[in-house]
């Protein structure tokens, strides 16, 4: 896969934030050397978030994103300000720009001191590096209100510090970097996993989902076998196969079809719980998913989905789940969705959260997600986990984790 095809989940998120006009589009665009945010004297140019791929050496790929600025005015402004701050909610490092050739720094440090509580690398950017006379006592001065961020003055004229501040970012997220995969820990050398991958209409033509293509790359990467195969043909590979399988690994809407053909000798799962695991949230959705059985009827259910696509006929998020979920408990909900990066930031009026795998958000975006959802006090699950409770076999699809298989009992 090239550069430029990672995914956006996969790729850490480096999110500039400021006031209007402190230099965040300039800066931007020196460390990426191209002219891609406009840059004006006008104050609130940039008016939404604008993004860049690119690699940042030693972390990796990542994604840059401008922001408008935090002291934005009037009801379009205000507009613009809970875009940076969505933004700075799902980063997974921000650099604060500070204008230094103003005389109002201590109150553009002031608009971003609050941010810099997130347990993220972050760091301050003084702009006009050229024109500041005392940068040590500015530099004083910024560490008081800076905690760990790191100082770096820099000039998008004449580039002083840019390349500093580049690799001071590269550092600091390489090492936050576990270089976990899909199925760490899970395969070994040798060890054969069937991976069940239906093609209907709602396959991608020509590809396969994101999640597939990470549970082939994690079987090879730990050296075992990777076989994947129709569920129609499921039944006859695994009876050439026998007991040299070590797992099958399932999409969630042939649960219950594949679970009646896999031995229960032969460990189950699904693509969704294991990008639960990956996402670091596998717990808390099996934890969450118990919340159906105690519903009266007519609760609030939203539906969020981390990517936006094409509904068609069928789609599992606004049809197959409501459907399965009123025949499961026999009554009715109200169902709402959300798609892509919109969630909501008053999640009170939910009475459960069913979110999909998150494959196209990074594992801070899916944390923070969860957050919001425990800080309100609103359980939430995931797609896969809250199929196999629904078909009755997410027991059994959980075999291969048996410390989070126990919840269940709890």
């Amino acid at each position: 896969m090239s550069l430029n095809a990672t995914p956006s989940g996969e790729r850490k998120k480096i999110v500039f934030l400021g006031a209007r006009n402190a230099g965040k589009s300039s800066l931007m665009n020196r460390m990426i050397n191209q002219d891609l945010s406009v840059v004006s004297p006008v104050k609130g140019t940039t008016t939404d978030p604008v993004r860049k791929a690119m690699e940042l050496l030693p972390a990796g790929p990542v994604v840059m994103i401008d922001t408008p600025g935090l002291d934005d005015e009037g009801d379009l402004g205000e507009l613009r300000v809970r875009k940076a701050l969505s933004a700075s909610e799902n980063a997974d490092a921000a650099v604060f720009v500070l204008d230094g050739s103003g005389e109002d720094i201590g109150h553009q440090a002031e608009l971003v001191a609050g941010l810099g509580q997130k347990g993220i690398p972050s760091f301050f950017a003084v702009t006009h590096s050229d024109v500041i006379r005392d940068k040590d006592s500015l530099r004083s001065s910024l560490k008081e209100r800076a905690g760990e961020s790191s100082v770096f003055f820099v000039s998008s004229v004449t580039g002083e510090g840019v390349e500093e501040l580049k690799n001071a970012i590269g550092r600091a997220l390489s090492s936050s970097d576990d270089e976990s995969s899909l199925l760490s820990g899970l395969i070994t050398q040798g060890d054969i996993a069937v991976l069940v991958i239906p093609i209907d209409k709602a396959a991608p033509k020509g590809r396969l989902i994101l999640p597939q293509q990470q549970a082939i790359r994690s079987i090879l990467d730990n050296k075992g076998v990777s076989i994947a195969v129709k569920e129609t043909e499921l039944e006859s590979v695994l009876g050439i196969l026998g007991r040299r399988v070590r797992m099958v690994i399932t999409d969630s809407q042939i649960f219950r079809f594949v679970s009646a053909i896999v031995p229960d000798t032969i460990p189950l799962t699904s693509f969704s719980i294991l990008m639960a695991r990956y996402k670091g949230n596998l717990e808390e959705a099996v934890r969450g998913v118990a919340a159906l059985k105690s519903f009266a009827g007519g609760e609030r259910i939203l539906i969020s989905e981390g990517c936006t696509h094409h509904r068609q006929c069928g789609d599992i998020g606004t049809e197959k789940l409501p459907g399965w979920i009123r025949g499961f408990t026999g009554k009715d909900f109200i169902f709402e969705h959300t798609m892509g990066t919109e969630f909501p930031s008053d999640l009170s009026p939910y009475s459960l959260i069913i979110h999909c795998g998150g494959c196209m958000l990074t594992e801070h975006e899916m944390k923070t997600r969860y957050t919001k959802a425990g800080e309100s006090s609103v359980p939430i699950t995931n797609y896969g986990i809250a199929i196999a409770y629904l078909t009755g076999i997410l027991e059994r699809s959980l075999g291969l984790f048996p410390d989070v298989q126990a919840l269940l009992d709890c």
